[in-house]
């Protein structure tokens, strides 16, 4: 996907070139808010919050930085950092809540068995929950989401190199741990 200029609106073609990128990684990205929230509105929520701020910021993506889909899990890891802080401050979660759509039967429906499906995902988290949050981030991103580790450098916005010192200690840690076990 080639980003337009930056004063310039998408055009058609921008347009269906994340058309593809949106239908290729919305499960990665469901997925994503599913081992970390049990709500299925709010999963959808955060899933569409993602897509939104993609296509709105289209311009500051460029892809000699990086592939589309690491853009789009920065972005995800962003967008559930302002969650959290959101939800520490119980007024402004009221009051964003207040003009969300309700979910129909179906689609709660299938996002509880997205829920469902991250269960072995949401356990690898707890086990992870002693790491440091870019380890833990780091292997989730390889591990769970898929992405390949210079994809999940870019989203983790560190280098490739320094992306695979966290995997090595968080791989080291989690042997070390089981070992124990």
């Amino acid at each position: 996907m080639s980003a337009p200029p930056a004063t310039a609106a998408p055009t058609d073609r921008v347009l269906r070139e994340f058309e593809a990128v949106y239908r290729t990684n919305v499960a990665g990205v469901t997925a994503f808010f599913a081992r970390r929230c049990l709500e299925p509105q709010l999963v959808a929520d955060l899933t569409s919050e993602t897509f939104v701020e993609a296509i709105g910021s289209l311009h500051s993506f460029d892809p000699s930085r990086g592939t589309a889909r690491a853009w789009l899990f920065g972005i995800a890891r962003h967008v559930y950092a302002r969650h959290c802080e959101r939800t520490a401050n119980r007024h402004a979660a009221v009051a964003e809540l207040a003009g969300r759509r309700e979910l129909g039967e179906d689609e709660i429906e299938e996002l509880a068995a997205r829920i469902d499906d991250q269960r072995a995902g949401r356990e690898l988290l707890s086990r992870l929950a002693r790491l440091p949050e870019l380890e833990r981030t780091a292997l989730e991103l390889v591990e769970l989401a898929g992405l390949a580790p210079r994809e999940a450098a870019r989203a983790l916005d560190v280098s490739p190199a320094a992306l695979r010192v966290r995997l090595f200690r968080a791989r080291n840690r989690l042997r070390k741990e089981q070992e124990r076990t």
